[in-house]
């Protein structure tokens, strides 16, 4: 069955089986594997999960027979830079956003629309574009992958009014803090506690500059501004010295947003920290794409494999990195495979021919699981993926 074909036919459908689960991850820290091996869906959430004696699952139309493979909540990025649709000036690329959902990631969240040409800077634009963005991807997910846009990169001569205007209009989040003209520790602290006081979420720029325009955030403007946030400790691209990075692990109970675009090695040493300080549950993933890097559509799984075989954490608990910890960050409806939860799936296996027995395994020697299913909010929107390595085994679907 084709993509589109599938799109349709589960369109249609209002209830979903998934059966002969072989490894249910759940995107918990708390319990990252699941013994269970069905999971119900109706109308796009999760109704039941458990063994197939113990769930009801009369009167699906549609059983996607996962023949032992691995299920996971679909992968959050919690660090891109959209424009509009589903395309980038930045490399000038079409569909980079659909071939993401390829890679298994089935929500965005933008850390500001920055890379639109003639972007603008005074505070009427700033908030217009904040307000278009949030509203564009809110009418239009590329591929079905839901992106979270409308993210507003302060200035200054930005005030309280601003931030409540921008909230009322449904604006929930600030672009990278550090991006634009504010870049000073007071400022700073100023307009993300405005944003939060309307219930607006915040990232701040850490490292060296990125783009023109941006410049230095060190530890110290980061610690005093308190984002919800450390975007890219390990640097985007430029990391701040390895003393800066544990001081910000330390100090300071925010989210430790690590990204494939920055310093590895810096990434490696955020993990290790957060591990020691018992504090897993702040990691968080993200790609920091479109960049001068390019588009990663892969970028999500490889940080989870990169951590997984270098960082020294099982690969389910990586996984909950790109899954649960950034739902319960964002207060997103999705990341856990749980009843309630939004059905946002991605079925996979061993690829073929890895050196690891099993999917984690796998993952835990470096290699990318092959994806054979993406579904967001109950809909399949990808079967094989065109991206990662073939999985060994293929999820089936049938039709009642």
């Amino acid at each position: 069955m084709t993509d589109t074909a599938a799109t349709a036919a589960t369109t249609a459908s209002s209830r979903m089986v998934i059966r002969n689960i072989g490894l249910l991850l759940s995107g918990d820290l708390r319990q990252p594997i699941l013994d269970a091996d069905t999971i119900v869906v109706d109308a796009g959430r999760i109704t039941a999960v458990g063994r197939a004696e113990e769930v009801d699952s009369e009167g699906a139309a549609l059983i996607i027979d996962a023949l032992g493979t691995t299920v996971a909540p679909g992968l959050i990025d919690s660090h891109v830079h959209p424009v509009f649709g589903d395309w980038t000036p930045r490399q000038n690329q079409l569909g980079w956003i659909d071939s993401c959902l390829h890679g298994g990631v089935t929500s965005m969240i933008s850390a500001g629309e920055v890379h639109l040409p003639g972007r603008p800077k005074d505070v009427v634009g700033v908030k217009a574009l904040a307000i278009t963005a949030q509203r564009a991807f809110s009418a239009f997910a590329p591929g079905g992958v839901k992106v979270l846009a409308g993210a507003p990169v302060i200035e200054k001569g930005m005030v309280e009014e601003d931030f409540r205007d921008l909230a009322a209009a449904g604006v929930t989040m600030l672009g990278e803090v550090g991006l634009g003209s504010v870049k000073a520790a007071d400022e700073a602290k100023q307009m993300v506690a405005w944003a939060r006081k309307y219930g607006m979420r915040s990232t701040i720029h850490t490292g060296g500059p990125s783009i023109p325009g941006s410049g230095l955030i060190d530890k110290d403007v980061v610690l005093e501004a308190d984002a919800d946030v450390i975007g890219h400790i390990n640097g985007g691209h430029t990391a701040l010295p390895d003393d800066q990075v544990v001081c910000l692990c330390e100090g300071c109970r925010r989210a430790i947003e690590i990204v494939h675009n920055g310093n590895l090695r810096s990434g490696l040493l955020a993990l290790r920290t957060a591990k020691e300080l018992r504090q897993l549950e702040r990691v968080i993933l993200g790609t920091d794409a479109p960049a001068g890097s390019g588009v990663q559509p892969l970028g999500i799984l490889r940080m989870i494999a990169m951590l997984a075989s270098l960082g020294e954490v099982p690969a389910e608990v990586a996984f909950c990195f790109a899954t649960g910890n950034t739902a319960a960050i964002h207060g997103l409806d999705r990341g856990i495979i749980a009843p309630g939860r939004a059905a946002d799936l991605v079925l996979m296996d061993k690829a073929q021919h890895s050196d690891g027995a099993t999917v984690l395994a796998c993952v835990e020697k470096g290699d990318l699981p092959g994806i054979g299913m993406v579904i967001i909010d109950g809909v399949i929107r990808a079967e094989r993926s065109r991206n990662t390595p073939p999985a060994t085994t293929m999820p089936c679907v049938e039709w009642r």
